[in-house]
């Protein structure tokens, strides 16, 4: 007994270590209790297991307007996924609606009013454009006939998701989100500037909004965005919605990179410290720590984010180790 105990903590020490080598950051405050490897699915696996089912496209009368939504999946558990900032279905999670488990979750990609294909009409940015689309989100779900879902949202869906959670608490079972923030700063403010003129955007960011809308629209709709999101620094506290992380009910996973060029870190810091018994994820290692590291390391996000919302690890510290060493052992395969 004693020399099987010695070898588990000998193997537990050597995973941590390997952790560590590899610049993975692990919480020191949460304890780890245990420490079980779950693989995740390899790309092969992965398409083995969605082959079975399509992706099918659609729209909906909600709200006066035609939302355009992606579905696939027949599994028992709904997924809502809420791209960014004129992003859509299509061009924010391909990697999502491809790779989540088909048999476990069903997944609905919709594109906001404005956004992708459910134009008309065009993006337009009123004070309460982030309430609208979280409105327009569930109610979507809701002419779906599901009557609780999980959100998956990222920068301006990040937002919406958490709307949608403190508005809608009876419809909402989970949540993950990453580059979003609460409220506005300088800092904030300064960052939309530098991002207001697409001409100087990356072609790799570029190229995908510029095939779906066009470069005058995208142009012109950014420009909008970044004024949009000024008008909330000139609110008390500079706020989008922090007066309602305190309603929010639903188990949550917050993520973030570290070196997120778009949304600083304080701003998952306070997500996290406002919305009750939340947890935080970093992504940390080099190619993760971008905000679209989901979309670049899609194995990864997919299967971490399976693991959250079934709850399969059974303590936090376990799954924050267990994700930053398997990420560092399977690194260079998902970059391949």
């Amino acid at each position: 007994m004693a020399v099987a105990l010695a070898s588990q903590s000998a193997l537990r020490l050597r995973l941590l270590l390997s952790a560590l080598k590899s610049g993975i950051s692990v919480p020191l405050s949460r304890a780890v209790a245990s420490f079980r490897i779950i693989q995740p699915p390899t790309k092969e696996k992965a398409v083995r297991t969605n082959m079975s089912t399509s992706v099918t496209s659609a729209k909906v009368a909600v709200n006066g307007v035609h939302l355009n939504y992606q579905r696939t999946g027949e599994g028992e558990h709904a997924v809502l996924l809420l791209p960014g900032m004129l992003g859509s279905g299509e061009t924010d999670f391909g990697p999502q609606i491809k790779n989540l488990n088909k048999k476990l979750f069903t997944v609905i990609a919709w594109d906001p009013r404005g956004c992708g294909h459910s134009r008309p009409p065009d993006r337009d940015f009123p004070r309460d454009f982030f309430e609208r689309d979280a409105t327009d989100g569930v109610d979507l779900m809701k002419a779906l006939k599901f009557k609780k879902f999980s959100l998956l949202g990222w920068s301006d869906g990040g937002i919406t998701a958490l709307i949608a959670a403190a508005k809608y608490p009876s419809y909402i079972h989970k949540m993950v989100i990453w580059g979003a923030n609460a409220y506005v700063t300088e800092e904030d403010e300064m960052i939309y500037q530098g991002i207001q003129d697409v001409s100087k955007w990356s072609e790799k960011t570029k190229k995908p909004l510029e095939t779906l809308y066009g470069y005058e629209y995208l142009a012109e709709t950014c420009e909008k965005w970044v004024d949009a999101m000024k008008q909330f620094k000139r609110l008390p506290d500079g706020n989008i919605c922090r007066h309602l992380l305190p309603l929010i009910q639903c188990p949550t996973l917050i993520v973030h990179g570290e070196k997120d060029p778009l949304v600083p870190r304080f701003h998952a810091d306070f997500l996290h410290k406002h919305v009750s018994g939340s947890r935080q994820l970093w992504a940390s290692l080099k190619l993760m720590c971008q905000q679209n590291f989901y979309f670049s390391f899609p194995y990864i996000f997919v299967w971490r984010t399976e693991i959250y919302i079934f709850s399969i690890l059974a303590d936090t510290g376990a799954s924050f180790c267990q994700f930053r060493y398997i990420a560092s052992c399977i690194k260079m395969k998902i970059q391949s």
